[in-house]
């Protein structure tokens, strides 16, 4: 199961602290964020210069994960 995305805040934190040259490992350790969320959100800042929720790819889908189970069960 995937997690709630973070808020646009907290992001723009984790990426101000690596430019004034802090390293992943304590970026999450001060802010409580996982070490490799910490690197995917760099990247993703490096990739494409936001720390913004960008558009995803494909259509969003009709029913949640339970109720495609509930759907099944009847």
């Amino acid at each position: 199961m995937r997690s709630k995305e973070l808020p646009e805040e907290l992001r723009d934190r984790i990426v101000a602290r690596h430019r004034s040259g802090q390293d992943y490992k304590k970026i999450s350790a001060a802010l409580k964020v996982p070490k490799s969320t910490v690197a995917s959100i760099i990247l993703e800042w490096k990739t494409f210069g936001t720390t913004r929720t960008l558009p995803r790819a494909g259509r969003p889908a009709k029913l949640s994960y339970r109720g495609r189970r509930a759907l099944v069960r009847e």
